[in-house]
């Protein structure tokens, strides 16, 4: 299973785009040291992607547990951000196959030119749609415009 995962940074933006690359080879590790494996990994100031398979051996929720507890004490103990960086709760996962693949790195990889068109509370909303996921609105995540 190819699980495309996004969830947003703390609920100010940061200038995260100097150390970015850092962050995203910082997460695949622990991804890979969960022996799962990241196809693709990118995102915007206020938000991350990450395209992934997991093994049945681990739950998402488990592994993005992982993977906010672990980045966000990294980013603080090397102080990249002015004040305590902090992930919100929660996230979204989204089940691919292995022929959507290609498009989906590509819509990773290309996220700066998309968000120039689209806003991410707009991206977000329209996948919940796609998976005909229902929510409420008071638990999503807190937008930053």
């Amino acid at each position: 299973m190819f699980t495309y995962c996004v969830f947003c940074k703390r609920k100010t933006k940061s200038n995260s785009k100097n150390w970015q690359d850092e962050l995203h080879k910082y997460i695949c590790g622990i991804v890979n040291g969960k022996e799962q494996k990241v196809y693709a990994i990118g995102g915007m100031p206020d938000h991350i992607h990450i395209l992934l398979s997991i093994k049945p051996n681990i739950a998402i929720s488990d592994l993005v547990r992982d993977i906010k507890a672990n980045s966000s004490k990294w980013i603080n103990e090397k102080r990249l951000i002015t004040g305590l960086f902090q992930w919100q709760e929660g996230f979204g996962a989204f089940s691919y196959s292995k022929s959507q693949l290609d498009t989906i790195i590509l819509y990773i990889n290309n996220q700066e030119q998309h968000h120039e068109k689209k806003k991410f509370r707009d991206e977000y909303l329209e996948l919940l749609q796609k998976f005909d996921v229902e929510y409420n609105e008071k638990y999503l995540f807190e937008w930053i415009d």
